[in-house]
């Protein structure tokens, strides 16, 4: 069983989140997408912009299958510039040769914190007919790293001289049909190691919040740390497209028609944003926030003051 925090009065990891959500602090973290391009100008910006106003930042890893700056290398310059940086490991590139070295590599460099996740079909990036590889899964992954750390064993069964100490995140789509179907596979992704996850964008409160009834019985909650997903959105043209085109998003009509009617997009896009922060942070089981103002990043310490989330606690 995977535990969420401490074990016989120990960490599992050097990670800060984890020392966090031990303490019952309501955890804040955020993401950057690394620019298209050599340059790590707009990581160390945004770093330097947000960093008080988070507790980690998720580096996407080729988000959308475009080709960006390396993952491992925008953490290193997030930490040089006193970000916390939750590296994104995709199984969609790397065949496992690939993910133990990066992963050890990513460890020895200074990352604790690492999220699993399959990774965006190549066909909706800019090498559409590049081979994907999808050698283990999401699920497969996450206990791939548990096994590093804690048996400090690859997957082969060769033993490792000192083993990387990751604090393990994943992914889930709370708004997804069957919302029976997700709990059935968050159940799994614990069972495999899973001690955090942050959702997809919650747009429906009322969906999720059936979704986490549903995790409350089967007693996850008490298993894994819970991390509720929100991206503000700039337009009502995203925000349809979202409800269109991205799977396991729910979007209710009268937040389309909000954006819609709203005399400055931008602003009512915010005030959701923040709306939505303070409808999850009342649901029980909800342990923190995960905000993804995706080609946005500028917007975050705003609307983290605005949702009286400035505050960011010192771990231990």
């Amino acid at each position: 069983m995977s535990e969420p925090a401490k074990q016989d009065g120990e960490f599992t990891t050097e990670s800060k989140l984890e020392r966090l959500f031990a303490r019952g602090e309501f955890v804040v973290t955020s993401e950057i997408g690394p620019q298209k391009g050599a340059s790590a100008e707009s990581v160390i910006h945004h770093t330097e912009q947000s960093k008080a106003y988070c507790d980690g930042f998720n580096i996407t890893d080729n988000q959308s299958a475009v080709v960006r700056l390396s993952s491992i290398a925008a953490a290193v310059h997030i930490m040089r510039h006193g970000g916390n940086p939750v590296i994104q490991m995709t199984c969609r590139d790397r065949n496992r040769i690939a993910i133990q070295s990066d992963l050890l590599g990513a460890y020895s460099l200074g990352v604790r914190d690492v999220l699993c996740l399959s990774g965006d079909h190549q066909s909706f990036g800019n090498h559409p007919t590049a081979r994907n590889v999808f050698d283990i899964d999401s699920i497969q992954l996450i206990a791939l790293v548990k096994m590093m750390r804690d048996e400090r064993r690859l997957l082969c069964g060769d033993e490792l001289k000192t083993e990387p100490r990751f604090y393990i995140g994943a992914v889930e789509s709370p708004t997804g049909d069957p919302v029976e179907l997700r709990v059935m596979r968050l159940a799994k992704k614990v069972r495999a190691g899973a001690q955090f996850i942050q959702t997809q964008a919650v747009f429906d409160v009322e969906k999720f919040a059936a979704w986490m009834d549903l995790v409350r019985n089967s007693g996850l909650d008490q298993r894994v740390n819970i991390m509720a997903g929100v991206i503000p959105v700039k337009s009502v043209r995203a925000l349809r497209y979202m409800k269109d085109n991205v799977a396991g998003i729910s979007v209710p009509d009268e937040l389309v028609d909000r954006m819609a009617n709203a005399e400055n997009p931008q602003e009512e896009g915010k005030t959701i944003a923040v709306e939505l922060i303070a409808q999850l942070r009342r649901i029980a089981g909800v342990k923190g926030i995960h905000i993804m103002p995706v080609g946005w990043e500028d917007v975050l310490p705003e609307i983290v003051t605005r949702a009286g989330l400035q505050l960011r606690p010192v771990a231990d």
